[in-house]
């Protein structure tokens, strides 16, 4: 869901912030208020080109920003992972924005990190479908029809998806491992070699060494500090030359002591006088047992920074990034060449495993495809219900399964056909539709596939009357199981919004254009003005 949207400096919108709801956001406006600035704003989060032209009066950029709901394993697919390396620890949603410059440069970012804007593209369009030159271009992209006819299927489906996601990695894993295996006899004697290195290399480590090693050389590197305040605090307890805390306070016992006959109540500071000596002593006797170990090892220092070497040239030699990577390394190392001693032959287990991944993924994409021809013809059916309902003629459309290469996601592919107009051959909806109708195919399809969040900017392009009534009692279905933003012209689409916000443009110097949440009578008055005002209200009523 698209939480929040933060627009500054884009083309005549000064600073605009919207908190958008779930269910149906509707943004209306007079023509030439500024209501498609909006969808540019949304636009550069979907990667779409910067543009000079987009930097309004009050600054030398423009910058657009939005908060949304992360969707769990999002960041888990392969496409998303120079993303997921920026997320903060314990960060639950996505913050994502573009600024653009006076030279139409833009920077991207996530979380407030600079990325790739291609990497910010590939999360917008998995969280935002939006109408227009995006839904042509999402509706062009295979993966993403897949996607479409899989979340038809239900959540059986996507659970598969994610097994057999898994299960690809898994096999590639095996087959990279079976190559290597089978390369030749003297790539087998370098893994060899390299495990027997890796194991004579970490001989002795233990897994609290590198850390106790480098608080070890920290102290060492600061012995003259150490020494210098362990005497001066062990002088001043207890000195053999002058009088020091533990002497002072055995005074102060002293005086105290022959009084306590006349004065019981005394007996307790007495007592604390004794027991204060007492650990004063002792902590001087502490601090000079520790001066002894600093005076005992002079060339510790060396010895340590020769034991952290070896460990950071175990580490760079093996290609870990941590201690513990290393330590868990050597340990499968060991454990393997134990295996090859007692008779284990890897390039048979690489074999077996290669063979089990395959047969993993085969079973998976097996199920993929049963589940995606049983659903195809219904989802099919759906769509075509719901093009009718929005005005597309007869309504054909055609979910047709293919097979391709296998990946990840199964063996197969879908391609989805319409035919928006009588007499015409079957063709991708992508390249047989208007932007308005491409829109209303959109809307079709998210309304028996549902989404995240749909924004759409043309849905009311060349509709009125009846067919505008059955496009927002559509919108309004769509919006109780997906988040939909709509910029609309038809007060039909308006009146069933769960929020409203009206886009004004206000002359002065600059004009500048300013966006507001509308509340209940507000919103009547909006309306009202979007059928022709109250005088050609009354007009109609006479």
């Amino acid at each position: 869901m698209l939480r929040r949207l933060r627009i500054e400096n884009l083309v005549l919108i000064h600073e605009a912030e919207l908190a958008l709801a779930p269910g149906l956001n509707a943004i209306t406006g007079e023509t030439g208020a500024g209501k498609t600035i909006l969808a540019q704003a949304i636009g550069l989060l979907l990667g779409a080109k910067g543009d000079a032209a987009f930097i309004g009066p009050d600054g030398a950029e423009a910058y657009v920003e939005a908060e949304l709901d992360l969707p769990a394993r999002l960041l888990e697919e392969d496409e998303l992972a120079s993303l997921a390396e920026l997320r903060p620890e314990g960060e639950e949603g996505l913050v994502v924005a573009r600024r653009v410059f006076a030279d139409g440069r833009t920077r991207a970012y996530a979380w407030g990190r600079g990325t790739a804007r291609e990497d910010l593209a590939a999360a917008g369009e998995r969280l935002i479908a939006m109408s227009g030159q995006f839904e042509q271009r999402r509706l062009a992209r295979p993966s993403y029809q897949l996607d479409v006819l899989d979340s038809f299927c239900g959540e059986a489906q996507l659970r598969r998806r994610a097994e057999s996601r898994l299960a690809w990695r898994e096999l590639t894993a095996a087959r990279r491992h079976f190559d290597e295996l089978h390369d030749g006899a003297s790539a087998a004697e370098d893994r060899l070699a390299e495990l027997r290195a890796l194991v004579e290399d970490t001989a002795g480590f233990d897994p609290e060494d590198e850390a106790d090693l480098s608080g070890e050389r920290e102290r060492l590197r600061h012995i003259t500090e150490l020494v210098e305040g362990t005497t001066a605090a062990a002088e001043a307890l207890a000195s053999d030359e002058r009088e020091g805390a533990a002497d002072l306070v055995a005074a102060a016992e002293r005086a105290v002591a022959p009084l306590e006959r006349l004065a019981p109540e005394l007996s307790r500071a007495a007592d604390e006088l004794r027991d204060a000596e007492l650990r004063l002593r002792e902590a001087a006797s502490e601090l000079r047992g520790f001066l002894l170990t600093l005076e005992a090892s002079p060339g510790r220092l060396e010895q340590v920074e020769a034991e952290l070497e070896r460990i950071a040239q175990a580490k760079r030699r093996f290609r870990a990034q941590t201690y513990e990577e290393l330590l868990a390394r050597a340990a499968e190392a060991r454990a393997e060449l134990e295996a090859l001693d007692e008779g284990f032959d890897p390039a048979a287990a690489a074999a077996a495993a290669l063979a089990a991944a395959e047969s993993k993924v085969g079973r998976l994409a097996d199920e993929l495809r049963a589940a995606r021809t049983e659903a195809a013809p219904r989802f099919a059916e759906a769509v075509a219900a719901e093009l009718v309902g929005v005005g597309m003629g007869e309504g054909e459309f055609v979910a047709e399964l293919r097979e391709r290469e296998p990946g990840p996601t199964g063996f197969d592919e879908v391609s989805f056909l319409a035919r928006p107009n009588r007499g015409l051959a079957l063709a991708p909806v992508s390249e047989t539709a208007s932007g308005g109708e491409l829109s209303r195919i959109a809307l079709a399809i998210a309304a028996v596939s549902g989404g995240e969040t749909i924004v759409f900017d043309e849905i009311d392009a060349g509709i009125g009357g009846e067919t505008a009534h059955r496009v927002a009692d559509t919108l309004r279905r769509l919006a109780e199981r997906a988040q939909v933003v709509t910029i609309t012209h038809l007060p039909q689409i308006a009146s069933v919004a769960d929020r409203h916000f009206r886009v004004e443009k206000i002359a002065g110097d600059p004009t500048h254009t300013r966006i507001d949440l509308l509340d209940e009578s507000e919103r009547r008055e909006e309306l009202q003005r979007m059928l022709g005002g109250r005088a050609f209200i009354a007009s109609v009523r006479e």
